[in-house]
């Protein structure tokens, strides 16, 4: 793998808690807004664009873009954003229920990606990656990162234990979920080096999370070196923002799924049903987790039912089918209740597992839901599997947590 160093723009230490944000992605249009009401230093008015125009703007209209680069430039013109003078790696701790993951943020080469060494597992839309583009395009920057994972090294976790115990640029715990954040700056060019060469040492990188940034980032880059007839490839654009953490430290969440209505059937007959492919047990009321692969909780008419596949229902030789979130599509969505696009349908909606179990059977509860199917987790040796194959996995099928904050450092293409 091909990375290096960058000058990272990010905010003063005194203002990264009401500079930074959470992704683009993981709010609307009004949560960003009512997030950033009364502080205009936080990031969504360069992320989440349109909160700076009347309730109802669409989110891709032109002037929505050109906004982001306006608000991106008073950031640097004010003083909220600075760019550090030198070349530079950073390390990005993420803190959630007592367990810290340790990232180095770096600039990857759009080269890997466009020759499938960054290796991803889903498939992107291309009005989505449309969308990402035009902000890359228009803000001449990766304002947000992309989220990587690595095969572990002894090497590498050894420097980063290094950094991480000296002093942090930023410490901070979030105010909206309780989540830590801390940021360390590396400038040693000893230090420097030895990372680069550890990193040319591994074959693949892995996209955890932000396919369609990571699909933007690296198109916006090609561009650019098509569109330069003196284009040499040490030039900035080359290169895209990414946080990349060891394989051995991420914890991938369930991905759960709530259904409207039981396709024509009652609840008898639909429990009587699924018992041709999974043996069915009545859990009672209290919250049942499924903790085991082909191991699925079912909540439906106030009572959970353990669900689990029988022998010969799943290949697991083949890494797609092996995957319960395979499994429960065929026999359960496809099979029984005639849903045969996760992409399309309007019957059915995801509900991450950072949410809990209780959100599954409160949306069933108010009526809005029929049932609800909780799932056992992905693992980090499926998700490598399947990218190492060349596998797509079926949609919504993995849950990182905690998300990457924005605005810690931005990379700009020039």
């Amino acid at each position: 793998m091909k990375v290096k160093p960058f000058r990272g723009i990010r905010p003063p230490q005194a203002l990264v808690k009401e500079v930074s944000s959470r992704p683009y992605d993981v709010l609307n249009s009004e949560e960003a807004r009512q997030e950033a009401m009364g502080n205009p230093m936080s990031l969504y008015h360069i992320i989440k664009p349109e909160i700076n125009f009347e309730d109802g703007t669409d989110e891709h209209d032109a002037r929505v873009y050109a906004v982001a680069r306006e608000q991106f430039d008073t950031f640097r013109t004010k003083g909220w954003l600075v760019q550090d003078e030198q070349d530079c790696y950073y390390v990005y701790a993420q803190t959630m229920d007592g367990r810290t993951q340790y990232g180095l943020v770096l600039a990857a080469w759009v080269e890997d990606y466009m020759e499938g060494r960054i290796m991803k597992h889903e498939l992107t839309r291309r009005d989505k990656e449309e969308d990402r583009m035009k902000h890359v395009r228009v803000n001449n920057a990766n304002v947000e990162p992309v989220f990587f994972a690595y095969p572990h090294r002894d090497d590498l976790d050894a420097i980063i234990a290094s950094v991480v115990s000296t002093e942090p640029e930023y410490d901070f715990v979030s105010d909206l979920d309780g989540f830590g954040h801390t940021f360390w700056v590396i400038k040693d060019a000893d230090t420097i080096a030895q990372i680069t060469n550890i990193i040319a040492e591994i074959p693949a990188m892995y996209i955890a999370d932000g396919h369609h940034r990571s699909a933007a980032a690296a198109l916006v880059g090609n561009e650019k070196k098509l569109q330069n007839p003196n284009h040499k490839g040490d030039e900035e654009y080359n290169y895209f923002l990414a946080v990349c953490f060891p394989d051995n430290q991420l914890h991938i969440m369930d991905y759960n799924r709530v259904v409207r209505d039981l396709n024509g059937m009652s609840e008898e007959a639909f429990l009587q049903a699924l018992s041709e492919d999974f043996e069915v047990a009545n859990m009672g009321t209290a919250v049942y987790r499924p903790d085991a692969l082909h191991t699925f909780a079912l909540y439906l008419g106030g009572h959970w039912y353990k669900l689990v596949a029988k022998a010969g229902r799943y290949d697991d030789q083949d890494p797609i089918g092996v995957l319960d979130v395979t499994i429960s599509s065929n026999l359960i969505l496809d099979k029984l209740l005639g849903i045969k696009d996760l992409r399309s349908d309007k019957r059915i909606d995801f509900v991450g597992g950072i949410r809990g179990l209780e959100e599954l059977s409160r949306r069933v509860d108010s009526g809005e839901m029929k049932m609800a199917l909780a799932l056992y987790p992905v693992t980090m040796d499926q998700l490598i599997r399947i990218a190492d194959t060349g596998n797509i996995m079926p949609p919504k099928t993995t849950w990182f947590e905690p998300k990457l904050r924005s605005g810690l450092v931005i990379h700009e293409l020039v």
